[in-house]
């Protein structure tokens, strides 16, 4: 069937948004200057550094083991920038890159060879996902000029619908869960209903710091959530009031999971609640529309056939179980 056809596109080896603690941020002044921020895990950049120099030290101390592995060009042409360090709340480092560029640069060049898993890089008013120590391709330089309330709330509007459309596979594959347990609307709604609810509470409360649970306990429950949702599909044909519980509890687990996104991506100081509420609103279209695609591939056209449980929902189900065990497996290992 069709949505088999996609699922497996998709595959287990996309692994989902494996998101890790690492966010750059590059800003590019009128006046000439540049600034790289790097904020990170100050712990595990630690121990690459000792590990690398075969000593113990402090940041400051490994300024040069830092630069093997980092690179900062302009028109292709390499920079070395002076380096400050900050230490941040809990285990967080800020590396601050900064200097002049050179005169009529159009276009840079970062790498920052430290990390193995994807990270955002924000320049001139956009997201660029960058694969573990992968050189980015030439970025273009935007002069910063501060941006309006609509541009922010348009911009974390798109964050959030990306991070389910086409980033967020587990998620999209929890949604798809949902819907599959009934092609009635009223199981629909009322699933999709406690999910946001939950969601939207954790996300707050995780953004205004009130709740802090480590993604190594996150992550692998919201894997976990998506086998669950799967595999009662295989025994339900219709909704039961356990079944909205449930979601609702995993909806607050995918609520610390959006937040530790949000955390990642950086939220404007000035527009606080501004970018919290449209990133929110992006995560609620990106999920309306996996269900919407859902219904008018599969549901539209073949939810009232006799074989429509048979050759869609079970196989379909099975293959998110498996996807969802595979990552669980995943991500406690790592």
């Amino acid at each position: 069937m069709i949505l088999l056809r996609l699922l497996l596109a998709v595959g287990i080896a996309a692994g989902a948004h494996e998101i890790g603690t690492t966010r750059v941020k590059a800003v590019f002044p009128a006046d000439g200057s540049y600034s790289v921020e790097i904020e990170t895990d100050s712990a595990a950049l630690l121990e690459k550094l000792a590990a690398r120099t075969g000593r113990a030290g402090t940041f400051e101390s490994y300024q040069e083991a830092l630069r093997a592995r980092m690179r900062l060009a302009f028109d292709g042409v390499e920079v070395r920038p002076s380096i400050e360090f900050s230490m941040l709340a809990d285990t967080g480092v800020l590396i601050r890159l900064i200097g002049q560029r050179p005169a009529r640069a159009t276009a840079f060049t970062f790498q920052f060879g430290w990390v193995f898993t994807t990270y955002s890089l924000q320049a001139g008013g956009k997201t660029y996902w960058l694969e573990g120590s992968v050189p980015s391709a030439p970025l273009p330089i935007v002069i910063t000029t501060p941006p309006s309330r609509w541009e922010i709330a348009w911009q974390y509007l798109a964050l959030g619908f990306t991070h389910i459309l086409p980033y967020g596979l587990d998620h999209m594959l929890f949604v798809l869960g949902i819907y599959l347990l009934s092609n009635k609307p009223r199981s629909v709604l009322l699933q999709v209903t406690a999910f946001t609810v939950a969601h939207s509470i954790t996300l707050g409360l995780s953004i205004y710091g009130y709740l802090s649970v480590p993604p190594s306990i996150v992550e692998p429950m919201i894997a976990v959530s998506i086998a669950y949702v799967a595999i009662e599909n295989l025994f339900l044909t219709e909704l039961k009031p356990w079944r909205v519980t449930l979601v609702f509890g995993f909806g607050l687990l995918h609520g610390m999971g959006f937040a530790g996104v949000l955390t990642e991506l950086g939220l404007p100081r000035g527009e606080f609640l501004t970018a919290l509420l449209t990133f929110n609103l992006g995560v609620e279209l990106g999920q309306l529309l996996v269900i919407a695609l859902a219904f008018g591939l599969v549901g539209w056209q073949f939810a009232e056939r006799a074989w429509y449980r048979r050759r869609v929902v079970i196989p379909a189900s099975l293959l998110i179980a498996c996807a969802a065990a595979f990552w669980t497996v995943e991500r406690v290992a790592g």
